[in-house]
């Protein structure tokens, strides 16, 4: 079965960096658009980047531009979140999702995405 494992995550100060880690199983990775979504306390889950099969194309939302990388390993079949410049509203519970695709290069829409992790909690101190 399809397998979305997601580390990483911890306690860190403002001003931080840290990086996410998602690996895939049960699925031809390189057929599927990568992306990352948090959810905060008592917030919905939101969009954070994408990226495309080939790694081509990635879309972020605008809260983290500048901040926050996505790239992925279809190799490794792992999709990473390389975040900088924490701050205290980037904490959440972030999770990677599998959205299969042939012919799209990314896609923010939570509901499009077949595959999601557990998630990995990323706690931001000011």
């Amino acid at each position: 079965q399809v397998q979305l494992v997601e580390s990483g995550g911890g306690l860190v100060q403002a001003g931080d960096s840290l990086r996410l880690s998602c690996a895939a199983s049960g699925l031809t990775f390189s057929t599927y658009i990568m992306g990352w979504f948090r959810q905060a306390p008592g917030k919905e889950r939101e969009f954070v980047a994408a990226i495309s099969r080939s790694a081509g194309a990635t879309r972020y939302v605008d809260s983290v531009k500048g901040r926050f990388t996505i790239s992925r390993d279809n190799a490794e079949n792992t999709v990473y979140l390389q975040m900088h410049s924490l701050k205290s509203e980037d904490t959440a519970a972030y999770y990677c999702a599998a959205r299969y695709s042939r012919s799209r290069d990314y896609d923010t829409a939570i509901s499009d995405y077949d595959y999601w992790g557990q998630g990995t909690q990323v706690t931001v101190s000011s």
